[in-house]
């Protein structure tokens, strides 16, 4: 009997591009983080940074929140409660996909495919 391939989990494309995935992770990990804080633990320019929290407020997974500290401007980001979620079954298909995959990983040539949310 032989099994077939193993192939990619389907996932969210909102969640899958880099830089998203590594903002829905920072975030995941902590109850909010202001935009500079954002900036350093991600790595990306304020341009591409915010254009990515604003496709992620878009999806309605992230929440932002401008005020002031004093005179000087504060953005806020924090995940909402469905952007939690979207991310907990992200990193469980992703889980799940890697230990289907065995000690060697998943084969060069699959990748995961991406699915509307």
């Amino acid at each position: 009997m032989s099994t077939a391939p193993l192939g990619p989990p389907p996932v969210d494309p909102l969640i899958h591009a880099p830089a998203r995935l590594s903002i829905m992770a920072t975030l995941a990990a902590v109850e909010e983080a202001d935009f500079r804080y954002l900036l350093h633990t991600t790595g990306l320019t304020k341009g591409n940074l915010s254009a990515h929290l604003s496709k992620l407020e878009a999806g309605g997974y992230v929440a932002i929140t401008k005020t002031f500290r004093g005179k000087v401007p504060l953005t806020l980001c924090r995940l909402t409660p469905q952007g939690r979620a979207a991310f907990e079954r992200y990193r469980q298909q992703m889980m799940a996909y890697l230990q289907a995959a065995g000690p060697e990983g998943p084969s060069p040539d699959t990748t995961p495919k991406e699915v509307a949310p």
